[in-house]
C-alpha cells in the first residue's frame, strides 16, 4: 500500500493477526472505558477499523483530540474478544505502539454528526459539503457516479464512438433556456456563452466527416432548480451518429443502458430491447404525461361524454378524465391527502367517487353520478371495490392533472405499481411547433434543429396553408425511465433549405438563421450527411440508479435551490478593477 500505509481501514482480517501494520484515517469516535483503556474507531475512504488503547502513552496521544482529526497508527493486529459481525473488519482490532497526529480538528463541535449528515439541514450540508462527503452513505453516491461514468465511456467506445471534447466558451444561441454569459476583455461589449449543450458542435462534427461522436459533456443553463434538475451545471452522455436514423440511435442506447442499470442500480431489473414506443399524443391521452412511469399499470379513460353533463359545475363544457383503481384500500383521510398533493403539484383539483361492494356509488362527488350509476359502471368498467379519480378542464390541463393523479395513486397502491425495476420507454412523434404560453406565437416545441416528419414537403404545405403547423410532427424522441425524462434526441435537420423554412415558421428569416447559426448553416451548404443523436442526462441517470429523490445527492459539490454555492460563496461580487477591465457597470445589487 502506498501513502505511508501498509493497509487501508477495510483491509485487515483474521489472516493478518500478529502482523505489524500501519493505517491512517479520521478518528471517527473514541470511547474511554477505564483509566488507560479506550476503543477508537478509525475511518478512511475504504472503511473502518477498531483500535484498542491500553497504555498510558497511547491514551495521552489521543487525549484531547477532537473527532475527525486525522491520525496515523502503527501497531499489531489481534483477534477481537467481542466480534462485530456488522463490520467487515469486525473480527480483529489493532493495538497501537505509535500514534501520530496528522491533521488536528480544531472544532470541539461538528456542524452535524458525520454518519448522520443526511438528517441535517440542507444548507448546513452544502456549506460543509467536505464534511458531508465523509459520510460513507453520501460518499457512495459519488463512487457510484464515477463507476457509471466509466461504464458509459467503455460501452460507447465499444460501440465505435470517439470521445471528442467541444468548446466551453462559445456563442449565445436560442436553445430554450437562459445562457450564462461571459464578458470578453478583448472585445468590449461582446460576450461568450457557456454551452447549454454541445448541439451545434456535434452536428458540425458530423458535417466534418466524423462518424460516431460522444462525450460526457458539461452543460450550462440558467434555470430554476427542482428535484431532478440542478441549477447551473449538469452533465450528459452526448452522442451523435452520421448516416443514421432514429432506429440506429435507439439500437445503441438499448444495448448500452440496460446492463449498466441492471449492474449498478438499486433495482437489478431493467427493460430489455426493444423499449416500448409511445407516440406523444397517445402518451398524453393514456398516461397524462410525456414521461410516463410504466411501472404503474393505471391508465386514463375519457369520461367527457359520460360526466360533462352530470350537473357537477367543474365538469361542464370541459374534458373529463377518469382513472379507475381496483382493490383500492385508502381511507377518506388518505384520499383527501392524495387530492391535496395533486392540487399542490398541478394547480388543479382532483375529484373522486367509489363503487362499493354493493355496487353503489359513494363518497366524493357521488351525488352527481348516482342517476347514471349503470352507465358509469359500464363505461368505466367498474367492479365492486373500485375507486375512480377524476380531473377536468381544457384537454391538456385535464390530461396533465390526471397524469399527476395517476402517479400519486400508483405510488399509494402497491398492487398497481411494480416499484423495484427500471422501465424504459421512448416517446416519439413530438409536435414540431406549439403556441408559446407567454408569447402566444408559434414556437418550436422542442429542439429547433430537428427534422420535420415528411421533410421539405411538410413544411411547404404548412407555409401554403394546406396543413396546420401544429399538426406537424418532428423526427424527435425522448427517453424516459420510471417517469423521469432522461433525454431528448432527434434526427437532425441537415438540409439548409428545410432549416430556413422551418425557422421562417417561427418568424426568423434566412438572414436570421445565417446570423444565429452561421457555422452550421454554411457547413450544411457543403454537403452534410443525415445524422441523429441524443444526450441522456448523467445526473438524472445516477439519481435513478441510487434511488435518490433529489439530484443534489449525487453531485459532488451541488448548488442550492437558489443557484448558490454556499460553500465557496458563489456567486460573489468582484473587484471594481475586474469590472473595469471587462467594461462592465453594475446597475443593480442583490438585496440581502
Amino acid at each position: 500500500m502506498v501513502q505511508s500505509r501498509t493497509h487501508t481501514c477495510n483491509d485487515l482480517r483474521m489472516e493478518h493477526v500478529g502482523q505489524h501494520v500501519k493505517i491512517a484515517g479520521w478518528m471517527e469516535n473514541v470511547r474511554e472505558v477505564g483509566q488507560n483503556l479506550a476503543f477508537l474507531v478509525l475511518r478512511d475512504f475504504y472503511g473502518t477499523t477498531q483500535v484498542v488503547i491500553e497504555t498510558e502513552d497511547m491514551m495521552a496521544a489521543v487525549k484531547g483530540l477532537n473527532k475527525e482529526s486525522t491520525i496515523s497508527i502503527e501497531g499489531v493486529v489481534r483477534e477481537r474478544d467481542s466480534k462485530n459481525p456488522h463490520m467487515p473488519t469486525g473480527d480483529i482490532e489493532v493495538v497501537p505502539s505509535k500514534i501520530q497526529v496528522l491533521g488536528r480538528c480544531r472544532h470541539n463541535e461538528l456542524p452535524f454528526p458525520i454518519n448522520r449528515s443526511r438528517e441535517a439541514d440542507e444548507t448546513q450540508r452544502l456549506k460543509y459539503r467536505y464534511l458531508d462527503l465523509r459520510n460513507p452513505e453520501v460518499k457512495n453516491n459519488i463512487i457510484l457516479r464515477c463507476n457509471v461514468v466509466a461504464a458509459l465511456r467503455a460501452a460507447m467506445t465499444g460501440e465505435g464512438f470517439l470521445e471528442i471534447t467541444t468548446p466551453i466558451l462559445t456563442a449565445s444561441s436560442p436553445e430554450g433556456a437562459r445562457d450564462y454569459l461571459v464578458p470578453s476583455r478583448k472585445h468590449p461589449g461582446k460576450f461568450y456563452a457557456l454551452p447549454q449543450a454541445p448541439q451545434q458542435f456535434k452536428q458540425l462534427l458530423m458535417a466534418s466527416g466524423f462518424d460516431r461522436y460522444f462525450q460526457i459533456a458539461p452543460c450550462f443553463r440558467d434555470e430554476d432548480a427542482r428535484g431532478d434538475r440542478s441549477p447551473g451545471e449538469f452533465y450528459q452522455l452526448d452522442m451523435e451518429m452520421a448516416f443514421a436514423t432514429q432506429e440506429d440511435v435507439f439500437a445503441v442506447l438499448e444495448r448500452v443502458l440496460p446492463p449498466i442499470f441492471a449492474k449498478y442500480g438499486k433495482y437489478h431489473t431493467a427493460s430489455q430491447a426493444p423499449f416500448t414506443r409511445i407516440p406523444y399524443l397517445e402518451a398524453m391521452d393514456k398516461y397524462g404525461s410525456d414521461k410516463p412511469d410504466l411501472r404503474i399499470d393505471l391508465t386514463l379513460t375519457d369520461a367527457t361524454d359520460l360526466l360533462a353533463g352530470c350537473g357537477f359545475p367543474p365538469f361542464e363544457h370541459q374534458t373529463v378524465k377518469a382513472i379507475v383503481v381496483t382493490g383500492f384500500q385508502g381511507t377518506r383521510k388518505q384520499i383527501d391527502g392524495i387530492c391535496n398533493e395533486v392540487e399542490v403539484q398541478s394547480g388543479e383539483k382532483a375529484y373522486w367517487f367509489r363503487y362499493d361492494e354493493n355496487r353503489e356509488i359513494v363518497g366524493g362527488i357521488a351525488k352527481f353520478v348516482q342517476h347514471i350509476k349503470e352507465q358509469a359502471a359500464e363505461a368505466l368498467g367498474l367492479t365492486p371495490g373500485c375507486f375512480v379519480g377524476l380531473t377536468a378542464g381544457p384537454l391538456l390541463n385535464a390530461q396533465k392533472t390526471a397524469g399527476v393523479l395517476r402517479n400519486k395513486l400508483g405510488a399509494f397502491c402497491p398492487n398497481h405499481m411494480d416499484v423495484e425495476r427500471y422501465e424504459f420507454c421512448w416517446i416519439v412523434d413530438f409536435p414540431m411547433y406549439e403556441i408559446g404560453e407567454e408569447s402566444g406565437e408559434l414556437e418550436f416545441c422542442h429542439n429547433p434543429f430537428s427534422m420535420p416528419s415528411g421533410g421539405l414537403d411538410t413544411i411547404e404545405k404548412a407555409i401554403k396553408g394546406e396543413i396546420d403547423p401544429l399538426s406537424i410532427t418532428a423526427d424527435q424522441y425522448d427517453l424516459v425511465c420510471n417517469g423521469v425524462e432522461l433525454s431528448s434526441g432527434a434526427v437532425r435537420n441537415h438540409d439548409p433549405e428545410i432549416m430556413v423554412k422551418a425557422f421562417w415558421m417561427v418568424g426568423l428569416g434566412e438572414e436570421d438563421v445565417k446570423a444565429k447559426f452561421p457555422a452550421m448553416y454554411h457547413a450544411f451548404t457543403y454537403g452534410a450527411p443525415p445524422h441523429a443523436g441524443i444526450a441522456p442526462g448523467v445526473d438524472r441517470m445516477v439519481m435513478l440508479l441510487a434511488g435518490e429523490d433529489s439530484i443534489r445527492e449525487i453531485i459532488p459539490f451541488p448548488m442550492n435551490k437558489n443557484a448558490q454555492d454556499v460553500m465557496m460563496g458563489a456567486p460573489s461580487t468582484v473587484d471594481q478593477k475586474q469590472l473595469d477591465e471587462l467594461n462592465i457597470v453594475c446597475t443593480a445589487k442583490e438585496e440581502n
